[in-house]
């Protein structure tokens, strides 16, 4: 089944592509793989979700902001591509939740993104991982992820 089919029949759409905040792009193709800059959660207005996990939004909040992460990925790997068919394999997640010094569940955080990885992408979205506690995030946001891709 198409990706892009999948997208549509789980009733999600992507969102416009985020512009970059500073001097970087949003993603670069290099042997084969999508290299995607970090990306985080926003609102309606554009602006990044802020806050703390484990302090001010609960773990399933941040799960919900993971998972929208993922359609920012997905939107700048759409851009990069032209179509998400042309992914082989979604390699690596690396998963950033601003969270205080004792807050030990960034797995259950970052699971958003691998959740959403897999149900789109089945198979092809396994992938490896490493998701990491941080004191503070661009634009205070609350979570940011960057993906590695394998296309065709």
């Amino acid at each position: 089944m198409s990706f892009e089919k999948k997208i549509k029949e789980m009733g999600l759409e992507l969102p416009p592509l985020p512009k970059p905040v500073a001097n970087y792009v949003p993603g670069l193709e290099v042997g084969g793989f999508l290299y995607i800059s970090g990306q985080g959660p926003r609102n309606s207005d554009g602006k990044f979700i802020q806050g703390i996990v484990g302090e001010n939004l609960t773990v399933a909040e941040a799960y919900q902001h993971a998972w929208q992460t993922g359609l920012f990925l997905l939107s700048v790997a759409k851009y990069q591509l032209g179509s998400l068919d042309q992914i082989k394999q979604i390699v690596k997640l690396t998963a950033f939740v601003r969270c205080g010094s004792d807050f030990t569940d960034q797995p259950q955080v970052a699971n958003g993104v691998s959740d959403l990885l897999r149900e789109v992408f089945g198979e092809q979205g396994k992938h490896a991982r490493s998701a990491v506690g941080v004191a503070a995030l661009p634009g205070g946001m609350c979570f940011e992820a960057e993906l590695i891709l394998k296309i065709n």
